[in-house]
């Protein structure tokens, strides 16, 4: 399989570059996984579309304010640093740019000396490890020196760093948002407790490899990136139980989709628990859990389009995406919403 085959035509101007006043006035396509219907909406108006007996599976991970700026110690040069994952304590995986700047060893400055860094180690990808070290509180160090991680393709200043945040993000741990999750307010999620759907909580943090683009030609060559997750006991049981009764397991995201995939066993069982997942789902894989998704418009060639294709079909995802850019859909981050059912 070729990745060429995940590729369509996006005029940059639909690349929504900022998030909507309402959350929930993003527009909905519904596209139906058996017969390819397409169908649109607003995505206040996905109520509609869950029923009794259905649960709603979100990621309630937390971005955090990832990017640091500051310089080199030695010569005051400028340096970016990207905080992709917790490895022990103090000590980060990362992303610095210039790359070539950063050997172990070097010591890196942020805030006027506020919080300091030394290189210890070039890791897979060209990815740094480095040792923070402060005084006081990182986490409260982070937020006063730290910006949040937009993607590379929104060059728009975000005035409201928690419209890169869902209503019910909790545990902090990302570098990007699960930005199926940006449509919901609390209120829409209260009438769909209302209505009898239930809601279930999965933790899984996004890393840099949602941005980084698939550099292979064939699709089954590619190496997904490792993201953390957790899967709690009586969260578990709550999506168990709508499966065994015969109510729609709906994911909201690709990473809600993820998570669910990977601690599912062989026997359809969610299996309560954490780990670190390198799931790669692609069309021709057979999904254990999840019946519906609810997602964003996502990057041409990408591992998320590719994931969508898996539970809707490549030939009716690609329509859809034609369709979504015909009529001027906003793709991406901030973008409109989709609905597999």
């Amino acid at each position: 399989m070729n990745v060429t085959d995940f590729d369509f035509y996006l005029p940059e101007e639909l690349i929504a570059q900022d998030p909507l006043e309402d959350r929930t006035a993003s527009r909905l396509l519904k596209l139906d996984k058996v017969t390819g219907e397409i169908q649109h909406d607003v995505f206040r108006n996905i109520i509609d579309e869950l029923h009794e007996g259905d649960c709603l599976v979100i990621n309630n991970t937390k971005v955090i304010p990832a990017r640091l700026y500051g310089i080199r110690q030695e010569t005051g040069a400028a340096v970016e640093v990207l905080l992709l994952k917790r490895r022990e304590n103090d000590i980060w995986e990362v992303l610095t740019r210039p790359g070539k700047k950063t050997r172990p060893g070097t010591v890196l400055s942020f805030g006027d000396g506020l919080l300091t860094a030394t290189v210890l180690d070039v890791v897979e990808e060209g990815n740094r490890l480095i040792q923070f070290h402060y005084e006081g509180i990182f986490e409260e160090l982070l937020d006063q020196l730290g910006q949040m991680p937009l993607p590379p393709y929104i060059t728009h200043e975000l005035k409201d760093k928690n419209r890169y945040q869902t209503v019910y993000a909790k545990y902090e741990g990302s570098a990007a948002a699960p930005t199926a999750g940006l449509h919901f307010t609390k209120d829409l999620l209260a009438a769909i407790e209302a209505k009898g759907v239930k809601i279930a909580q999965v933790t899984l943090h996004v890393g840099l490899g949602t941005f980084r683009p698939v550099k292979v030609d064939v699709v089954e060559d590619h190496h997904m990136h490792s993201e953390f997750y957790v899967v709690e006991p009586e969260q578990a049981a709550i999506i168990n139980e709508t499966k065994a009764a015969g109510g729609r397991i709906i994911a909201v995201g690709t990473t809600s989709s993820r998570t669910l995939e990977s601690a599912t066993d062989d026997n359809g069982i969610l299996q309560a628990g954490s780990g670190n997942t390198e799931i790669f789902i692609y069309p021709g894989y057979q999904f254990k859990m999840v019946d519906a998704l609810i997602t964003n418009f996502h990057l041409p060639q990408s591992t998320l389009i590719m994931l969508v294709s898996a539970l809707a079909g490549r030939d009716h995802v690609m329509t859809a995406y034609e369709e979504a850019v015909q009529e001027r859909y906003r793709f991406f981050s901030f973008g409109d919403a989709c609905f597999i059912r």
